[in-house]
């Protein structure tokens, strides 16, 4: 659409989504899969992807995760004392800008350290 006043064509924003998956990397089998819209924080979504993994777990095949890859977006305290909490390793990169602090987990103030 044209703007007569300003002379500029205005076009529309699409809404965009974002697809988070959780993968086997032993075996390529996707465990879980969450489709948010772009306003959703990406580290808000790995606890729901966590659950509903053990979720699915049953008698036939038991679900153990031992540790989580995750970019930097993950990298929040929260996701952390969750991965702690849940006795999941964390391998999350640290942004280069974090510190270590008191009121951070143990294990990610160990990250910041390397």
């Amino acid at each position: 659409m044209y703007d007569k006043w300003s002379g500029k064509t205005k076009l529309k924003k699409k809404s965009r989504l974002k697809i988070h998956v959780a993968v086997d990397i032993k075996t390529k089998e996707i465990l879980a899969l969450e489709v948010t819209d772009k306003k959703v924080h990406d580290g808000k979504i790995m606890p729901k992807l966590i659950e509903h993994i053990l979720k699915r777990s049953n008698k036939k095949k038991k679900f153990r995760i031992k540790s989580v890859l995750a970019d930097g977006a993950y990298n929040s305290n929260k996701n952390f004392k969750y991965l702690e909490k849940k006795k999941i390793r964390p391998c999350i990169k640290v942004r280069k800008s974090s510190i270590i602090a008191h009121k951070n987990n143990m294990i990610k103030n160990i990250e910041v350290n390397f």
